[in-house]
């Protein structure tokens, strides 16, 4: 008899370890996306936007620092999306398709934005000895890439972001009850919040990047950091008995 019940310890456990490295990895790659997106955005990139950076000195180091952080993140968030659709993909396919579909759309705005960066440092670095006559037509081109940057973001991790990491994949982990309800809930408000926001910041009706849209990010900044935490230190959740009959699906065994 306890033979028997030693095989089906490890059976179980040979049955749940690789979900519980899956819920590792995505919480790690959760909390890299958190850290590289706030290390390029206030750390790096201020430097950029403190008078003309073509014609002036500039901070080259640190600014190049900063557009490596943001490549370390779009790893990231291919990482998270890769990793989350191995686990929902039988759960909610086509919802799981369009979170990876909307990271990786995410990602390509973060990439453009990275393009943009490096052209400032090299327009900085090729022609800022040039004449005078040269330097006014340097910063227009330089403002314009950095308006593109600016435009990137508010495209990308401030509206995007909203669509994939807030309603796609806090309903997905609310529905599931993979992670506690209350903590999805944060992404199901952040979510709507960050995408009406964004559509604001594109039409003019509010200023972007000021207060209004970076109080609106609040939740889905919590969201994010929250689950990271919450899957490197717990894994998914075994859901209820309501919610796997509301879903229709087996429960992830723990």
């Amino acid at each position: 008899m306890t033979a028997i019940q030693h095989t089906r310890t490890i059976d179980r456990q040979q049955v749940t370890d690789p979900m519980r490295r899956t819920a590792t990895i995505v919480g790690w790659l959760f909390v890299v996306t958190y850290v590289t997106s706030i290390a390029a955005k206030i750390g790096f990139y201020p430097p950029l936007f403190d008078g003309n950076y073509v014609t002036g000195p500039g901070q080259d180091t640190r600014v190049l620092w900063g557009a490596f952080f943001e490549a370390i993140l779009i790893v990231a968030n291919i990482g998270t999306a890769t990793a989350m659709y191995t686990v929902m993909k039988r759960r909610h396919p086509n919802l799981a398709i369009s979170f990876v579909t909307a990271r990786v759309m995410e990602s390509v705005f973060i990439g453009v934005g990275i393009l943009a960066v490096l052209t400032v440092v090299t327009l900085r670095q090729d022609y800022a000895a040039t004449g005078d006559q040269s330097a006014a037509g340097l910063a227009a081109v330089g403002d314009a890439f950095l308006a593109m940057q600016q435009w990137t973001f508010n495209l990308g991790p401030a509206f995007v972001v909203g669509v994939g990491n807030g309603c796609i994949l806090g309903w997905m982990m609310f529905r599931t009850g993979l992670v506690p309800r209350r903590l999805a809930i944060l992404g199901l408000i952040g979510g709507p919040l960050i995408v009406a926001s964004g559509s604001a910041a594109i039409l003019h009706l509010i200023e972007p990047g000021g207060a209004v849209q970076e109080l609106s990010a609040a939740p889905e900044f919590f969201w994010e950091l929250g689950l990271g935490i919450y899957l490197i230190v717990k894994g998914f959740k075994t859901p209820s008995a309501s919610v796997q009959s509301s879903t229709g699906q087996p429960a992830v065994t723990r």
